[in-house]
């Protein structure tokens, strides 16, 4: 059926509700809209589903989520894992505990345990319930950062990390073969309950996984000694970090933690921020403000999800808020984990690791050549990173130590599968606690950092581009760069080309190549002269095409400069394919 054919089923067929058809019927004159969401099914990706909310194939609703879950059971019966069960979480945006319990009840259809949070929970406590309650499988209901009218549907596997080969493609066919919404399992939620395929979680999980981020802690010895003194604003941007976040530094006994009142509450609307991001500084025009008035050290945000962390830091020399790029405060807290860990414990595992994603700065390296340990690199997600750390509990070679992506996420322990902000939240807090102890803030640490290991800077730009043609542009630049590699980028030689969807590394002026030893993957990386890099990849979440920028400089301005001018001249080389 066309898209036409499709949109006039949703309106005439009994299976949906009344709701949903009002909502169509509403929409009959408009030909784009109804276009937009029959053109296609929303894409069941190896990081689920992820999309506006609302009615139609191409929407998050209760039907494409009932779809998601079938998928999901079919495939958790395939490999005779039912009796395990599943855990769901869900955040603080619109329609999340209703997509949640609809993942729940199709499961329970399907005879298979739900094991669902009482309220909304962070996104690495979601991964942690997996392990500890040894589900099969886990869901998380959440759109991480995105804007407020999208949701999403996040799959995990027994590991705690989201899916990865083989599960993540043997569910997307799975989920691919259901084609009639009305064979789709749905059940009562009182008859699940009564039969014990519906199971309330919280408290317990909430300490437990509280306890094992506790035991990671390496300075409570400086904690103590300043938590008087030490001002942190928090701000959860009206997610699912404010209990959580809260609850830890308490507890570790840091007395002055301010919370922005306004965006304190859970919330999916995100009225005092347009793009709930910690990414983005319009999101910290609060907690600025705050942090001002009450002469914070530092300044802390959460992602709706809580899987990741934003961060301003004072400079004790001028006062100035300075913000931390996802990889300097993941650098930040990696170099204190790891230089921590041997100064406490003497010496650091002769096979101990730090991992990141392709797309992370290069300082990461330096880092890990300091301590002399491993730096592993993997591709874009944290589920690889995840992977990694299962390959090493499985072969018993590499101790995991670390590990960070670019876009603001890290996880410092086993606990979990998952980038973890809460986490995040604490070591950053004992790493300004420890400093101030030597008379120094964050800001001064990561200063001494980049003079130890260099003046390493990176930058991301991106295209939007919505709707068929948009998916058609996006293709199109990856095929012509594929095609047409570029000598150099600005003023910088390429030396060689990593193309990771042929799994190939070319040397520009021999043509040898050799194999990227990863997965396959859309993703171009061009390595440049003078230790300046350019990473090609469309998002797997947005209508986007990203470029991710790393270079060197002889000092942090200079190092700002370049990572600034070459973002630019990628954009204008980009700007030329659209």
């Amino acid at each position: 059926m066309n898209y036409k054919e499709i949109y006039e089923d949703w309106i005439s067929n009994p299976y949906f509700d009344e709701a949903t058809k009002a909502e169509l019927k509403a929409i009959a004159d408009d030909e784009k809209e109804v276009e937009d969401r029959f053109y296609m099914e929303l894409e069941f990706g190896t990081a689920g589903l992820r999309g506006v909310i609302g009615a139609g194939t191409n929407r998050m609703n209760i039907y494409t989520v009932r779809k998601a879950t079938q998928g999901l059971a079919n495939y958790i019966k395939k490999v005779g894992a039912k009796e395990r069960g599943v855990a769901i979480a869900y955040d603080s945006r619109r329609m999340s505990p209703e997509f949640a319990d609809e993942a729940a009840l199709c499961l329970g259809a399907n005879g298979i345990k739900a094991y669902v949070f009482e309220s909304l929970r962070p996104t690495p406590e979601l991964s942690y319930a997996v392990r500890k309650l040894n589900c099969i499988a886990g869901i998380n209901v959440t759109a991480s950062h995105n804007p407020a009218e999208y949701n999403g549907y996040k799959v995990y596997w027994e590991d705690g990390a989201q899916i990865t080969p083989p599960h993540d493609t043997g569910i997307m066919s799975e989920v691919k073969a259901v084609t009639d919404y009305s064979s789709m399992l749905t059940m009562d939620k009182e008859k699940a309950v009564a039969d014990g395929l519906y199971i309330t979680i919280g408290e317990e999980i909430d300490r437990s996984y509280m306890e094992e981020i506790k035991k990671l802690v390496l300075h409570q010895d400086a904690i103590d000694a300043v938590k008087d003194e030490l001002k942190i604003v928090y701000t959860p941007l009206h997610g699912t970090g404010n209990i959580p976040v809260r609850t830890i530094l308490k507890e570790l006994g840091f007395q002055n933690v301010f919370v922005v009142k306004e965006q304190e509450l859970p919330d999916g609307d995100f009225p005092t921020v347009g793009y709930p991001n910690p990414e983005a500084p319009a999101a910290y025009e609060l907690a600025l403000a705050l942090a001002r008035k009450e002469d914070a050290d530092l300044v802390l945000a959460t992602d709706p999800d809580a899987d990741r962390l934003g961060v301003y830091v004072k400079d004790g020399q001028t006062g100035e808020y300075h913000m931390l790029t996802g990889n300097m405060s993941g650098c930040l807290i990696g170099d204190y984990i790891i230089g921590q860990t041997k100064e406490v414990r003497g010496s650091l595992p002769e096979d101990g690791a730090f991992i990141r994603s392709i797309v992370t700065t290069n300082l990461a390296d330096a880092i890990a050549d300091y301590y002399g340990v491993d730096l592993i690199e993997v591709l874009t997600g944290f589920k690889f990173i995840g992977q990694k750390m299962l390959e090493f509990e499985r072969t018993n070679q590499g101790t995991y130590l670390f590990g960070m992506e670019e876009s603001y996420g890290c996880l410092p322990g086993t606990y979990a599968r998952d980038k973890d902000a809460v986490a995040a939240t604490m070591f950053l807090c004992e790493a300004a606690a420890y400093y101030k102890t030597k008379g120094k803030t964050l800001w001064d640490a990561m200063v001494d950092l980049y003079e130890r290991c260099g003046y390493y800077q990176d930058h991301v730009e991106s295209i939007t581009l919505k709707g068929i043609e948009g998916l058609e542009k996006i293709q199109n630049i990856l095929g012509t760069l594929r095609k047409e590699p570029p000598a150099s980028i600005g003023a910088y030689e390429v030396l060689t080309v990593r193309d990771y969807q042929t799994d190939s590394i070319t040397d520009t002026k021999t043509k040898e190549s050799r194999p990227t030893g990863l997965p396959k993957s859309n993703v171009l990386y061009y390595e440049l002269a003078d230790d300046a890099w350019v990473c090609v990849r469309p998002s797997g979440t947005e209508p986007k095409v990203k470029f991710y920028i790393g270079v060197k400089g002889s000092s942090l301005e200079d190092a700002v400069e370049k990572a600034k001018a070459l973002g630019k001249t990628v954009l204008d080389m980009v700007e030329k394919l659209i």
